[in-house]
């Protein structure tokens, strides 16, 4: 069982930058697939990236903008979602999840509201 705790989130105005953490617990969890997902309301839920192991120190990190931008500490068991030049159609929900699958994810964490001010 993976448990996945995001942190991070609040308000801030457009054109800030943020920083989301994830933590997530597990002894493998450095050939954890993880990535973030969020859901503004109204909307559907939008996978924003994933980083995932490609062997020995290697991972793969892809996201749907550049403005995002995904990495990990696994000395810290920890991923993070960093957003530049923030929106406020970036307000939405964000949640981390391990256990990548085709759309979605075996484990979610409980997600961070994320409101941006214009």
């Amino acid at each position: 069982q993976v448990r996945p705790v995001e942190s991070g989130g609040g308000l801030v105005q457009a054109g800030d930058s943020m920083r989301l953490s994830c933590v997530a617990s597990g002894h493998l969890f450095s050939t954890y697939a993880m990535g973030w997902f969020r859901q503004a309301p109204g909307k559907e839920r939008e996978r924003i990236g994933s980083i995932i192991w490609t062997g020995g120190d290697t991972y793969s990190a892809q996201t749907i903008e550049d403005r995002f931008k995904i990495s990990r500490d696994n000395k810290k068991n920890t991923i993070y979602l960093e957003i530049n030049s923030l929106k406020p159609n970036d307000t939405a929900i964000y949640y981390c999840v391990a256990g990548l699958t085709a759309g979605s994810a075996r484990f979610w964490g409980q997600g961070t509201q994320v409101t941006v001010s214009s």
